[in-house]
């Protein structure tokens, strides 16, 4: 086994929705928390949301060691996708899928049945979306004026690859 499954840290960095319950106690933790983190990731590209988030962060920080993991009636996902976060998602480390076999578990878990992982770099993935053309956008410059759309002020044109991108201004 290529990944340890025994060490342990007391020491994190990340965002509160993504935080495995063994961090926010401070009972130190091990890889387990990156599989935890794997979890909440594939919830949120699945359902738009993490699975425990709150009002705010301690409210979040509570639902994650509090709260009991619940799927939403929609969108409809299988039962493979909902049992791997399921086992992604249990609060105790040492009963979470992968705690002691590490990426072999997920590897052969269902939902991965018929992925073929020796070959899966060189895959072509099931559908590639065209891209998507920005250029016809417009912005406004810091005095509220209108610029010209992205494509022709050379500000929103990616020079290597020649594709428009939105060029957003925070402050």
């Amino acid at each position: 086994m290529a990944e340890p499954t025994n060490a342990r840290s007391m020491s994190f960095v990340g965002t509160h929705e993504y935080l495995a319950p063994e961090i926010i106690r401070g009972e130190g933790h091990g890889s387990a928390v990156d599989w935890w983190t794997f979890g909440i990731f594939l919830y949120e590209l699945i359902y738009g949301t993490t699975p425990f988030k709150g009002s705010g962060n301690r409210a979040t920080l509570f639902n994650v060691v509090g709260q009991p993991l619940r799927f939403p009636e929609e969108p409809a996902v299988s039962s493979g996708a909902r049992d791997l976060i399921r086992g992604l998602l249990v609060k105790d480390p040492q009963k979470r899928i992968a705690y002691r076999r590490g990426a072999t578990e997920i590897k052969q878990h269902p939902f991965f049945e018929g992925v073929n992982w020796a070959l899966v770099r060189s895959m072509q993935p099931p559908h590639v979306p065209e891209p998507v053309d920005f250029g016809h956008f417009a912005s406004k410059d810091v005095n509220g004026r209108k610029k010209k759309p992205l494509a022709e002020n050379g500000g929103g044109l990616n020079k290597q690859t020649q594709t428009a991108y939105l060029d957003f201004e925070y402050f």
